[in-house]
């Protein structure tokens, strides 16, 4: 299980903007470590944000995807007090996921 995501959710009107920072090492297979060895390729492959059970964003990720990355999406039909869930899942198989609570 990664890192727990920062996420943030504001609603204005019928509109919820959501804002997102990964903590994950995004590693490409390309690099190589000090003694010359490739690292291997560990990087986020899918990611689904929902919200009152209905998928609103439905991404996928690959190697061109910088460390850390920072995701920000906007959808329309949620409201204050609804609850945004997170959840990715990487080439290695480990996941997770966080909610927040749109303000």
């Amino acid at each position: 299980m990664g890192n727990p995501m920062r996420i943030r959710a504001n609603a204005t009107g019928d509109t919820v903007e959501v804002k997102v920072l990964i903590r994950h090492d995004m590693e490409t297979g390309q690099r190589k470590d000090a003694s010359g060895q490739a690292v291997p390729a560990h990087f986020i492959q899918t990611l689904v944000a929902t919200c009152k059970d209905k998928v609103v964003l439905d991404a996928q990720f690959g190697t061109s995807v910088s460390k850390d990355p920072f995701l920000s999406f906007k959808f329309k039909g949620g409201a204050k007090g609804d609850k945004v869930t997170v959840k990715w899942t990487d080439n290695k198989g480990d996941s997770r996921t966080d909610e927040v609570v749109v303000a």
